[in-house]
């Protein structure tokens, strides 16, 4: 029998070339907001017996888990025989540890909670962090799908005399596996977090590359801030274009828009995230991810 895929709200594109390349069935969800704000949730479609699969990107997760936990517990109450959760972007990856008294360890407390929900998980590059494997975090199967093939082969496409710059040295080992990819060289840049929005970078000697387009790659965009300066710093220098790269389009704020200010040439991400930027479809390795764990 075919897997039902239920495409939570925001998700109906990637739900159905998810669909189109499994073969699977798409399945009918109602959810609507109480006046009072809470939330309700129908499945439409019969699920008992089925293999069914929620999808859902993470990225703004306040308020979207309450609906999907509701959504994969009625699965469940309904007789689904699996459970599953495609979240093309992963949210609460980034406090991995206590760096004050009192602060909640946000990654393992989110994992705890999708893992007593769902059978499995599939995503697209999680920001690990300090971690070294998602078995840290979740209890349950994750399924890691990785973009940088598919970055590579924009590069490719697009900037075939790049030089591929990564934000910091702790990315050297993602960023280099792109250029690798592409076929290009690489650098990194050297930075230092002031705070949620504030950052400084260090360049290293850029003077062999001036013949090169520079590209900055990054798994996440999301204040933009590394980006922006970086735009800056380089249009200083007499770079004529920037090009920005990303797995996941976050833009918080007016990030999106700051970046254009900034100078840059084009901006791309996957479509993990819905945005006017997502020109790098990632469904394909989603799909054959989602094979891999089975019926």
């Amino acid at each position: 029998m075919k897997p039902l895929l239920f495409a939570m709200s925001g998700n109906e594109d990637f739900t159905g070339r998810l669909i189109a390349a499994l073969g699977a069935e798409p399945g009918s969800l109602e959810t609507r907001r109480f006046p009072d704000g809470e939330t309700y949730v129908r499945l439409a479609s019969d699920v008992e017996g089925r293999s069914t699969a929620f999808v859902c990107t993470l990225d703004r997760p306040n308020d979207k888990t309450l609906p999907l936990l509701f959504a994969a517990h009625a699965a469940r109450d309904l007789g689904a025989s699996r459970v599953g959760l495609v979240a093309p972007y992963l949210g609460y990856m980034r406090q991995d540890k206590r760096f004050r008294p009192g602060e909640a360890i946000t990654s393992s407390a989110f994992g705890r909670l999708l893992s007593s929900s769902f059978d499995w998980i599939v995503t697209v590059d999680p920001h690990l962090h300090r971690r070294t494997s998602m078995a840290e975090v979740y209890a349950i199967p994750v399924a890691v799908c990785h973009a940088a093939p598919k970055l590579s082969a924009w590069i490719r496409e697009h900037a075939p005399n790049a030089l591929v710059i990564g934000p910091d040295v702790e990315s050297e080992q993602w960023v280099s596996a792109v250029a690798a990819y592409a076929g290009v060289p690489f650098v990194t840049l050297e930075k230092t977090r002031r705070g949620d929005r504030e950052v400084e970078i260090k360049f290293p000697d850029l003077g062999g590359w001036r013949s090169r387009m520079p590209v900055l790659v990054d798994d996440i965009i999301s204040s933009g801030r590394t980006m922006e300066v970086a735009i800056r710093h380089l249009s200083e220098l007499g770079y004529p274009a920037v090009m920005c790269l990303g797995v996941h389009g976050l833009f918080a704020d007016d990030a999106f828009k700051r970046l254009e200010a900034a100078g840059a040439s084009s901006i791309a991400c996957t479509n993990t995230v819905p945005h006017r930027s997502s020109a790098i479809d990632v469904s394909d390795i989603v799909a054959t991810a989602i094979s891999s764990l089975g019926p």
